[in-house]
């Protein structure tokens, strides 16, 4: 079939990223794998140990409406479901699983679902998948269904990653079948490692329909077999118009040198018709993999892409395949020349739906013509969205970002609905997990009018009962101009109207709370927000009687450290965490207070740069992912000589083997300093820090000589038990104490401009264009024991007052100034210093301060300032 008349009418202009809306429908799966988008907008949700979740569209709740019993080792579970094209007729849903038990076998079966259940009576078993279970991975699994009816399956190779010694899995040493790629994927004889197409039937078995790979005899290999020589072809998708086949296959881990890096690409693959598509022989453009001798460690030359030969002898199947089909898309850990947006780092490709505007001419939420014709692919990994564009024949011409600004946790399966929205799965942050920012989400377009973009502001979402919130839509908005709006809360069965609301919860449980925000054009948008009532967060409080915003040297901080919970009650002093440190580098205070750092704030900034990197998605602080634990490493070479550069050269080659199968991309980004920094972190985990005691003196000496730089940051929190079933939660605090010099420059908040001038050796920064009225803002400072504030002042202009004032500009005035009227012009020597009294009652205790200049004689500038010191 010829796509040309599918792809002519194409609008060169992309939408409007504002026209995009997202709502999570479901939050807190456990291994989401897969979603079924029923006629009615009903979602079915599988989770990977084998629960069968079901989204309600009408009441917006999700149950669990089955458990499948499944073998959830290794990668295995229940791994893919879809309904039937004929839905509305026959109520058939399909599920693809691994059976629990001591045959290794997997299943695809169908139901009937009714009424939000699973007939269990109704259970057909459709095919018998037989695999081992003796090492990993790779067991994709997804169902999808063609436009004439026809389901293909993707079944991985099920083999051993390991052991495979920087080459393919060819290894042909007897007892190493299990590592030999060529007595699956590449085994005509065997299902695994292929893609299959069958036609299913009424009577649950199903038939082999025309065109498949090989004849329906079986005489050449298994007439089920659509394509084969894929890896692990985790996610497929069926062009409904020229029914060309798409998958995602991600790749392995080699060290073979390739065109561009290593040959480890994922690949994103189109067959025009069955075939073979390379693997274990042949990746990307057909590179090839030289043939490897496990038993000599020896290469000689590779197979033919033309002529490829299966002589494994654990191949059962024909010696001779098809000629290997080269991928359509394929990157690799590195950077790639040939498709540089795709990024770098680990990855997991991904192909999702081709999409066609006639296919949705009366659905609310198609796209725009602009997408017509495109494919979506997808990464789990690099957590990307692309849409390409092909030409008429299906070719490549281009890709470009598909909503950037959505951020998709791990995007596991992406669909379009039959009202022309987006759903997508997030799996969630870690691997083997059960994330709480895994779920659903739907994405509608809005042609015409807009729909509302609904937010939740709350004062606070977590208390003891009774529990009184109160909630605004203040944040909501609407991105056609004029729109009226009317809000509508709904807690329960209670309504509640306006934009602000107010609500007490009497009993103990977890509510939610959804917002409506309606205009008057009939758009609706939708956000929900989860409140739970019966346990209160501890109480944590850092009581201090020196000054909270600033260190002098040699000086004493005192300290006692305090917690409260109503439920716990009585507080068992061990199990506050507490640290202190000093930290010798910048001033980002921003990093200090939102770093997740489990309170070894010596390494803020190093753990700011290992959460900006990918190590989040293989590697947890304390449990195993798809990588060991930090701890994990920490504790295996905390005592090993040079273990800090043998960790950092890993960071930034990768690796591979020594903790399992998963390989651990390179960060060749990385500086060998950075790494070092990454790798002396993670190395710190194991120590166990002196415990503090909860009150105590400490003599600040540590940053005697070292500029302006630096902070002392103490660090206390403490995790409840939990109540009334809500989980323990925790609460921190911190007290962080910086240089008492600070640069007017930078204000939060002003009215001034930033200059930078030129001395003889270096540059100085300051503000200027300072006139009457002007202001700067400097937030959370503590003036307890403050006497007077020292001034750098540059007197080049008209003069006038400096005044500060507490929380407003118009604010109690704690102190002033007189700056006398001048002509600088000498950017070197033309600074003075003089003193700000702070004279001004009740001045103890964190506020903002607010430095307003005056003058209202002068039109032009009044003066220069470059920093201010805050003295005892």
């Amino acid at each position: 079939m010829q796509p040309a008349k599918y792809r002519q009418a194409i609008s060169k202009e992309a939408p409007d990223s504002s026209r995009f809306s997202y709502q999570a429908l479901a939050s807190g799966l456990n291994e989401p794998m897969g979603m079924a988008i029923l006629p009615n907008l009903d979602v079915v949700v599988i989770e990977r140990k084998g629960g069968v979740k079901y989204f309600n569209n009408s009441t917006q709740e999700l149950a669990q409406i089955a458990q499948f019993n499944v073998f959830s080792g290794i990668e295995d579970g229940l791994l893919g479901v879809a309904v039937d094209p004929a839905f509305k007729k026959n109520n058939w849903i399909y599920f693809y699983y691994a059976v629990a038990g001591d045959r290794n076998i997997n299943h695809l079966v169908r139901f009937e679902l009714k009424n939000q259940k699973l007939i269990q009576t109704s259970k057909k078993i459709l095919l018998e998948v037989p695999t081992q279970r003796t090492y990993c991975c790779h067991s994709a699994g997804y169902i999808t269904f063609g436009p004439d009816g026809l389901l293909y399956l993707s079944i991985g190779d099920n083999t051993n990653a390991e052991e495979i010694e920087g080459h393919n899995p060819i290894d042909e040493r007897p007892g190493r079948q299990l590592s030999d790629d060529q007595g699956t994927t590449a085994n005509s004889n065997d299902l695994r490692g292929k893609i299959l197409r069958i036609k299913p039937e009424a009577n649950g078995t199903y038939s082999i329909p025309e065109g498949n790979l090989f004849p329906k005899d079986g005489s050449l290999g298994k007439p089920e077999i659509f394509a084969m020589g894929l890896r692990n072809p985790f996610r497929v998708s069926v062009d409904a118009k020229t029914q060309y086949v798409y998958w995602g296959d991600v790749g392995p881990d080699s060290e073979v040198k390739a065109s561009e890096g290593k040959l480890s690409y994922d690949e994103i693959n189109q067959a025009r018709q069955p075939g073979f598509f390379g693997y274990p022989y042949f990746l990307g453009a057909n590179e090839v993999f030289p043939d490897y001798d496990f038993a000599t460690k020896k290469e000689g030359p590779g197979k033919d892409p033309r002529r490829p030969i299966n002589d494994s002898p654990n191949n059962t199947g024909v010696k001779e395949l098809p000629p290997a089909q080269p991928a359509f898309i394929w990157y690799g850990k590195g950077p790639s020349a040939k498709w540089p947006l795709l990024g770098k780092g680990g990855a997991s490709a991904m192909a999702g739906p081709v999409y066609y505007s006639d296919l949705y001419l009366n659905a609310p939420y198609k796209l725009p013509a602009y997408y017509n014709g495109k494919l979506f692919i997808y990464d789990w990994i690099r957590r990307w969205i692309f849409a390409v564009t092909m030409d008429a024949a299906g070719n490549y011409v281009s890709m470009e970002p598909f909503l950037p600004q959505l951020k998709v946790v791990a995007p596991i399966d992406m669909q379009i609905a039959p009202d022309g929205a987006i759903y997508l799965l997030a799996y969630g942050t870690n691997w083997f997990a059960h994330n709480t920012d895994s779920g659903i989400i739907r994405v509608e377009y809005a042609e015409g009018n807009r729909k509302p973009v609904a937010a939740i502001k709350a004062n606070n979402t977590i208390g003891a009962a009774p529990f009184t919130v109160v909630l605004s839509a203040s944040g909501s908005k609407d991105f056609d101009a004029g729109s009226k709006l009317s809000y509508e809360w709904k807690i329960g069965n209670k309504s509640l109207y306006g934009k602000d609301a107010r609500y007490t919860f009497t009993k103990a449980g977890v509510y939610k709370v959804v917002l409506t925000v309606s205009d008057e054009q009939g758009g609706k948008g939708i956000a929900t927000m989860p409140v739970k009532v019966g346990n209160s967060p501890p109480v944590v409080v850092i009581a201090t009687k020196a000054n909270r915003s600033f260190y002098w040297d040699n000086t004493v901080l005192d300290y006692q450290v305090k917690v409260t919970d109503p439920e716990d009650g009585t507080i068992n002093p061990a199990k506050i965490k507490l640290a202190f440190d000093y930290l010798p580098f910048g001033k980002d205070l921003a990093s200090l207070l939102s770093a997740d750092n489990d309170g070894n704030i010596q390494h803020t900034a190093t753990v700011k740069l290992y959460n900006s990197q990918d190590c989040k998605s293989c590697h947890t602080l304390e449990t195993k992912s798809v990588g060991p634990a930090l701890k994990e490493i920490s504790k295996k070479y905390k005592n090993q000589a040079g273990a800090t550069a043998m960790l950092a050269r890993k960071i930034i080659s990768g690796g591979i083997g020594n903790w399992g199968t998963y390989p651990m991309p390179p960060h060749a980004n990385l500086a060998e300093k950075e790494a070092q920094e990454i790798a002396g972190y993670i190395l710190s985990l194991a120590e166990k820090p002196e415990k503090l005691p909860l009150s105590n003196k400490i003599i600040l000496s540590e940053h005697l000589g070292k500029g302006t730089e630096g902070a002392y940051v103490l660090h206390a929190s403490y995790t409840d038990k939990g109540a009334n079933g809500i989980e323990p939660l925790t609460t921190t605090s911190q007290l962080v104490l910086r240089n008492p010099l600070i640069q007017f420059e930078d204000y939060q908040e002003g009215n001034v401009n930033v200059v930078i001038g030129t001395l003889k050796t270096q540059y100085v920064t300051y503000i200027a264009n300072i006139t009457d009225g002007k202001f700067a803002r400097f937030n959370g400072i503590d003036l307890n024991q403050i006497k007077s504030i020292r001034l750098r002042v540059r007197e080049h202009g008209a003069g006038g007052k400096i005044e500060l004032r507490q929380n407003t500009k118009d604010g109690p005035l704690l102190g002033a100034v007189e700056i006398a009227a001048g002509k600088a012009t000498d950017t070197n020597t033309d600074w003075q210093e003089i003193q700000l009294p702070v004279t001004g009652k009740n001045i103890a205790g964190v506020q903002d301060l607010y430095f307003v200049f005056r003058n209202g004689q002068a039109k032009e500038s009044l003066f220069h300032l470059d920093w201010m010191y805050f003295q005892k």
